[in-house]
């Protein structure tokens, strides 16, 4: 096969990003007559992979679950049993349809369709992709404001650094010069977003549940919530719960683990009992 020209490359990634960002250029206006009708949509992050085990670089390098991982999801499944969802989303990754699919066996669900949407990937990071996460804040972390690799960590973990300067600053960083940058991140998480409120006004759904991914899912929020936690990492299967009505998008929970805690109590009281 003849090697695409760099020219060739740019241009298709140009025609790309063009037509995304002209998807969701105004994230919280609706593209239907419906905007009354009010949908919540729970995001959560996909459960503990390989990668994240080994802790290595994971966007659009896909990793099955671990065994933990599977629990965790497990562990959501029964959290969420007493919400009725009317649509389940994933993105084409095999680590959150595999999330979805033991979150929805643990629940009960058994007729369902997932629908999948690229845009809710995890970042792209290009060259960084499948090496040591700290050789990635190691070469980012200086652009990003920090002089060592702990100090990076606890500013992240503290929310201090936001998340659209952490992303470009991997993008600037990226030796292969492929990683997305924070606006591209942004652009096609949202227009995801926006896709599955139409899909849900279109369909006459209410409450849907889409399994994405860490960076992304800060990505997508960084600009629909002044809250400091939207740039605080989100762990396994955390979840961030987003309101749409009339044409807005509130985002009431950021970071819960309420939905885990709650399933793993309740599957361990239930396997106590088992036991008694």
């Amino acid at each position: 096969m003849k090697k695409p020209t760099t020219k060739l490359l740019l241009t298709n990634s140009f025609i790309i990003v063009t037509l995304l960002t002209s998807c969701a250029q105004h994230p919280s206006i609706a593209t239907d007559n419906n905007i009354d009708d009010d949908v919540t949509i729970y995001f959560a992050r996909h459960g503990k992979t390989l990668f994240n085990t080994y802790d290595l670089v994971q966007g659009w390098a896909d990793t099955p679950l671990t065994d933990q991982g599977i629990k965790l999801a497990r562990y959501l499944g029964e959290g969420f049993k007493n919400i009725q969802f009317d649509a389940y989303y994933t993105s084409d990754a095999g680590r959150q349809r595999e999330t979805m699919q033991m979150l929805l066996e643990q629940k009960g669900v058994k007729d369902y369709k997932i629908r999948e949407l690229k845009g809710l990937r995890e970042v792209f990071f290009g060259g960084f992709e499948g090496r040591p996460n700290t050789k990635m804040v190691y070469s980012s972390m200086k652009l990003s404001g920090y002089n060592s690799v702990d100090a990076f960590y606890k500013g992240y973990q503290a929310g201090n650094l936001p998340i659209d300067v952490m992303i470009d600053s991997i993008a600037k960083t990226d030796p292969r010069h492929q990683a997305e940058n924070y606006q591209q991140v942004k652009t096609r998480t949202q227009a995801a977003l926006q896709t599955i409120v139409q899909n849900a006004h279109n369909n006459h759904e209410k409450t849907i549940l889409a399994i994405s991914s860490g960076m992304s899912m800060q990505a997508m929020i960084s600009d629909l919530t002044d809250n400091k936690d939207k740039n605080k990492p989100l762990a396994n299967a955390t979840v961030i719960k987003i309101i749409y009505k009339n044409g807005q998008y509130t985002v009431s929970e950021i970071g819960n683990m309420e939905y885990v805690n709650k399933g793993k109590a309740a599957l361990n009281q239930q396997k106590m009992k088992l036991t008694e």
